[in-house]
């Protein structure tokens, strides 16, 4: 009776010449973690400039509310302040939609700088790691070899 021959030692072997090399994941994870960091920064501080201008737009435009809201002595300067507090609330309005632009326009601006540089030290990472897998797999293919 023929008898089955056992790999498990033929699969240790094979599976110690070619080693799990995990700095690469680790290195990676890490890159992650900054690249994260730092557009959750860019993001937040978008978002606080974007709260201080609408703090800023409400409480300008609750000012003029109560300087309109004011008794007058005429009817006529009814008209006048209603006619001043809608051209003065358009002038606001286009001064703080240029402000969100801004805002905009410059987190458009860190976040493709971001990524750029994101994409470049990943394209250095994959560059290192392929040459180092490739030696470590031709070193582990002729270490193989010679033991035969």
């Amino acid at each position: 009776m023929a008898k089955t021959q056992d790999f498990t030692a033929t699969l240790k072997d094979v599976m110690g010449a070619f080693p799990v090399d995990t700095t690469a994941l680790e290195g990676a994870f890490k890159s992650t973690a900054r690249l994260n960091e730092k557009l959750s920064g860019v993001a937040l501080e978008a978002a606080e400039k974007s709260a201080e201008i609408s703090n800023k737009w409400t409480k300008d435009t609750l000012a003029k509310l109560t300087e309109m809201s004011k008794a007058k002595a005429e009817p006529a300067d009814y008209a006048k302040a209603a006619t001043d507090f809608a051209s003065a609330s358009a002038e606001v309005a286009a001064e703080n939609m240029a402000a969100f632009a801004e805002i905009a326009k410059k987190v458009q601006s860190e976040t493709v700088e971001l990524l750029m540089a994101a994409g470049k030290d990943v394209a250095e990472g994959t560059t290192a790691a392929v040459k180092k897998a490739t030696n470590d797999v031709t070193a582990a293919a002729k270490k193989a070899t010679a033991a035969k």
